[in-house]
């Protein structure tokens, strides 16, 4: 028994080495560059995997690169909502958010969700800076032209001063998806689109979006179909063509829109597995779907 036990810490040792050995070339390759994570879905959800996605940002900016996560929390406020005897009403996809609604949006995930997400990468041994779009004017928010949806919002401009300052200082930005427009009046804007434009803004190295899907199918009903490196054109055809549909199409959309203002690489990933940053950046397979610019297709 001791002998089988002491292979297998052997094996187990031998792992732990060969993937850091193989991670190497990443981390060197990544250095000193801008990450940017949307953080949602059932990792935002399970506690286990909580802790997991901010020991994988804290590992980040240890080994050198500058993490900025982007957060929503539609569970939470729905929560909030019927706590306060608040109907929560959607109309194509979109929260309708009325004058309380965004009272409550605001609370909740400037308020209440923003903070444990620093206070949890505190506790991982990382610095956190909690942020929504009114500090440091970080995003100036305009009204979605759509009738009936209330006070939800398009990114107008993103000034990303206060970013690079607390980045360069060795703080990881942690940014809520509200801001207001300059009267003021504060918008709800989806979580994907202020990474995507943050991103964008940064000349970040990489988008990554942790969601409750494994990436880009050809069948989504056939896990093995995964699709794991496209490029803008082929990934603007899977939208035409009807592979990728329904809530993934405005996640694609909003990589392809990162990458064709300079953003290097955009990733969709599976949050639900532990780890998935870190297999997805600094492993040579990756675990989900990497949509690249049209001019290059890197070695993965």
């Amino acid at each position: 028994m001791m002998v089988n036990d002491s292979e297998y810490i052997r094996q187990a040792e031998a792992t732990r080495v060969r993937v850091l050995s193989e991670a190497l070339p990443y981390i060197q390759q990544f250095a000193g560059r801008t990450v940017v994570v949307k953080y949602g879905g059932a990792a935002m959800k399970d506690s286990a995997l909580k802790d997991k996605v901010m020991r994988d940002i804290v590992f980040l900016s240890c080994v050198g690169l500058r993490p900025i996560l982007v957060h929503g929390g539609g569970p939470e406020i729905n929560s909030w909502l019927n706590k306060l005897g608040i109907e929560a009403q959607f109309k194509n996809g979109l929260r309708v958010t009325d004058a309380p609604t965004m009272d409550v949006v605001e609370m909740v995930l400037v308020g209440r969700v923003n903070k444990e997400i620093v206070s949890l990468i505190s506790r991982a041994g990382g610095l956190a800076v909690g942020l929504c779009g009114k500090d440091g004017n970080l995003i100036t928010a305009r009204p979605q032209d759509q009738e009936g949806i209330g006070f939800v919002g398009e990114v107008s401009n993103v000034n990303i001063k206060v970013l690079e300052t607390l980045s360069s200082s060795g703080y990881i930005p942690v940014v809520s998806s509200v801001a207001a427009d300059d009267k003021g009046q504060a918008y709800n804007i989806n979580a994907d689109t202020i990474a995507g434009e943050i991103a964008a803004a940064l000349g970040a190295e990489k988008l990554i979006l942790l969601t409750d899907t494994q990436g880009i199918f050809k069948d989504y009903k056939d896990p093995s179909t995964l699709i794991p490196k496209v490029d803008i054109r082929e990934a603007r055809e899977l939208i035409a063509s009807g592979v990728v549909s329904g809530g993934m199409i405005p996640k694609v959309n909003c990589c392809v829109r990162s990458l064709a203002q300079g953003v290097s690489a955009a990733h969709i990933i599976d949050g639900r597995i532990p780890h998935a940053l870190l297999l997805e950046i600094f492993t040579d397979v990756g675990i989900g779907t990497m949509i690249l610019g049209s001019q290059f297709i890197p070695k993965r």
